[in-house]
C-alpha cells in the first residue's frame, strides 16, 4: 500500500507518541523526513535522531524531549501544505506562528530550512508544516 503524504504521516505518529509521553518512536526513512527531524533537532524540539540501515528504505528513530515537569516540548505540529493543495509563499510573505514562538519548516529551492533562514536568505517555497 503505497502512502500519499508520508510527512504527515510522521507528524501524526510524533503527535500521537507525545500524547502517550513515549520516549522514543520509529518512522519509515527518506530524506525529507531527515530533514524535516534534522531542523526539529537544531531548533530544540527533540532530544536526538538515529537512522538505522535495513534492507529496504531505513528506519528513523526519534528521541522526544520533555521538559522538568514531564510536559513535552513540542506543544503543536500543524502540516500546512498537503498533496492536494499546496501553499507556497514569498519569502516576504511567510507566516509567522504564534508570533514567533514557533517555527515554519520550508522546502525551498536551496533545500528544507526554517523560516526565518529562508527570510535570511531572501527565498520562499513550500511551507512543509508548523512547529510550536
Amino acid at each position: 500500500m503505497t502512502m500519499t503524504d508520508p510527512i504527515a504521516d510522521m507528524l501524526t505518529r510524533i503527535r500521537n507518541a507525545i500524547m502517550a509521553s513515549y520516549d522514543k518512536l520509529e518512522v519509515p526513512c527518506s530524506k525529507i523526513k531527515i530533514n524535516v527531524v534534522k531542523i526539529l533537532k537544531f531548533e530544540g524540539y527533540i532530544r536526538n535522531y538515529k537512522i538505522i540501515k535495513d534492507n529496504k528504505q531505513g528506519i528513523l528513530v526519534i528521541y522526544l524531549k520533555y521538559n522538568e515537569d514531564k510536559s513535552p516540548v513540542i506543544k503543536g505540529l500543524k502540516k500546512m501544505s498537503k498533496p492536494s493543495c499546496r501553499i507556497y509563499s514569498r519569502c516576504k510573505k511567510i507566516p509567522r506562528v504564534l508570533n514567533g514562538f514557533g517555527i515554519n519548516i520550508i522546502s525551498t529551492s536551496k533545500g528544507v530550512m526554517t523560516d526565518r533562514e529562508a527570510k535570511r536568505m531572501g527565498i520562499g517555497g513550500e511551507i512543509i508544516c508548523s512547529v510550536w
